[in-house]
């Protein structure tokens, strides 16, 4: 029998019956959308009036200084899923380098943490939709949007790229639109309703300047202000940004498509946050961004284009949509990893023809519909308390993978590389120079990383919104820690 007459391997697509596998279907302008996307919510659409309100224009450097710092962590997992692309990534690697224990909490920690955010985006998604429609019940809205994603999430992983790739790029159209749309203000001199001529010198010469606040200080009524505590807000808008890690056990050519995500990450936030929010204040006093309405909406508010409200409604209702379909996705692969490991029920480890991890993606799902009554029912106690656990939860999930990190690098410093890796066989600093995707000055990085968090923590303390969050943080930390032993005790 001829090449040409013998029976063809099927291809690993979501729509052709295979073995039950992940698939590894996303394509290289999925991961580039994803990662794009990940940094791009609405924290920075209705968010970043907080922290401009903060620290006045010096938020630039606050965002430069977080974004070098997510920079370092995402090219920490990524280094990481490079030569062990495995799904459910932080938990995989914590177990496989670290300890059982330490996969556990960070699997179940990342799990939690998007259940958290996945309930207030479905909670907030009413609110857009009445902008259009004020007689559809919020709760209705919520309904028809989790149903649809979780739909486009059992279809198959390259759908879930495909949705997530055109969310992407209505937010990046968006952003790319304001700011244009404000450059050409400021060069052709045009009119604004403050009165105030549209120039970059803005940034120094309104309300005190570049460092109105300074670093740190207080006002009359006791709350802190100032660039530091900009930061706090700053880092949490970046949440998102480590979906990289997620996608790289089902992505067709990490070795490539991952570190060209990752790197191109940091020109992302140079454009998407320091330049947007730079074209914003040259065009709209600072001081006069009150939070009343989005900085997006005041730009073009300030020129006369009023239908810039409707507009950036629906940008931001794409978005919210992005962030569940991105938690939905990430959590029902990290309750896959989580069973293989031995840390969730075996029926989570299961796939459909489709390579679906089915009942991870039902689960979370499940979980989260309830997760948004309880929103309707206590809306109080949900956002004061629920997301103050998600809020550091984010953190705890950065500071696991800088510590996995340089666990991974000992045990490949030991001869323990994969044994799919190229790094296989090696050990010593001949392994170490062998990874492909190297951590920048990998044995100084993650103390200034998790010296930086560690800051961040310590400057919650100091707001009255965030110091719940930091007593939420210990109080969860000692829960998964209790229902880890409390596992292990019944095997």
């Amino acid at each position: 029998m001829s090449t040409a007459d013998a029976p063809k391997k099927p291809r690993e697509t979501d729509d052709v019956p295979v073995p039950a596998t992940l698939r590894k279907s996303l394509k290289n302008r999925h991961i580039q959308l994803i990662a794009l996307g990940g940094a791009i919510g609405t924290g920075l659409f209705y968010g970043s009036s907080e922290s401009i309100a903060l620290a006045g224009p010096s938020i630039l450097l606050a965002y430069l200084v977080g974004g070098f710092a997510i920079f370092m962590i995402v090219r920490a997992l990524s280094e990481m899923s490079v030569e062990d692309p495995k799904a459910g990534a932080f938990s995989y690697y914590a177990t496989r380098y670290w300890s059982k224990r330490a996969g556990f909490i960070s699997g179940w920690n990342y799990w939690f943490n998007y259940i958290l955010v996945s309930m207030v985006e479905l909670s907030v998604v009413g609110k857009f939709v009445n902008y259009w429609f004020p007689a559809i019940p919020t709760w209705v809205s919520a309904a028809v949007f989790l149903v649809i994603i979780c739909a486009a999430n059992l279809l198959g992983v390259s759908k879930f790229g495909e949705f997530e790739f055109w969310f992407a790029i209505i937010k990046i159209v968006a952003v790319i639109a304001m700011i244009v749309g404000g450059l050409a203000v400021i060069i052709f001199a045009l009119p604004t309703a403050s009165g105030v001529r549209a120039s970059f010198a803005n940034w120094f010469t309104v309300g005190n300047g570049f460092f109105p606040n300074g670093l740190m200080g207080q006002n009359s009524d006791g709350s802190w202000t100032g660039l530091l505590m900009a930061l706090v807000v700053v880092m949490f808008s970046f949440g998102g940004t480590e979906l990289i890690g997620i996608t790289a056990g089902e992505t067709e050519d990490p070795k490539t498509t991952i570190p060209r995500a990752t790197n191109d990450i940091i020109w992302r936030i140079l454009v998407f946050y320091i330049g947007a929010l730079g074209v914003i204040m040259a065009v709209v006093p600072w001081n006069t961004i009150d939070g009343k309405s989005s900085p997006f909406v005041q730009i073009f508010d300030s020129v006369g284009i009023h239908a810039a409200a409707g507009i950036l409604n629906f940008v931001c209702l794409t978005a919210v949509m992005s962030v569940y379909n991105s938690g939905l996705y990430a959590n029902s692969r990290m309750l896959y990893s989580l069973a293989k490991q031995g840390n969730a029920p075996a029926y989570l480890g299961k796939l459909n023809s489709r390579g679906v991890p089915v009942a991870g993606v039902l689960t979370s799902a499940a979980i989260t519909a309830i997760a948004v009554v309880v929103v309707f029912v206590w809306p109080e106690f949900a956002f004061n308390y629920l997301m103050s656990i998600a809020t550091i939860a984010g953190i705890i999930n950065w500071t696991m993978i800088m510590l996995t990190e340089m666990k991974f690098r000992k045990v490949v410093a030991a001869g323990g590389a994969p044994e799919d890796s190229e790094l296989a066989g090696l050990s010593g600093q001949e392994a170490l120079d062998a990874i492909h995707f190297k951590l920048p000055f990998a044995k100084v990085t993650p103390w200034v990383v998790l010296a930086f968090l560690a800051l961040v923590v310590v400057l919650m303390c100091f707001s009255t919104s965030y110091r719940i969050a930091v007593i939420a943080g210990v109080i969860w930390l000692a829960i998964l820690f209790a229902a880890y032993q409390l596992t292990q005790a019944k095997k």
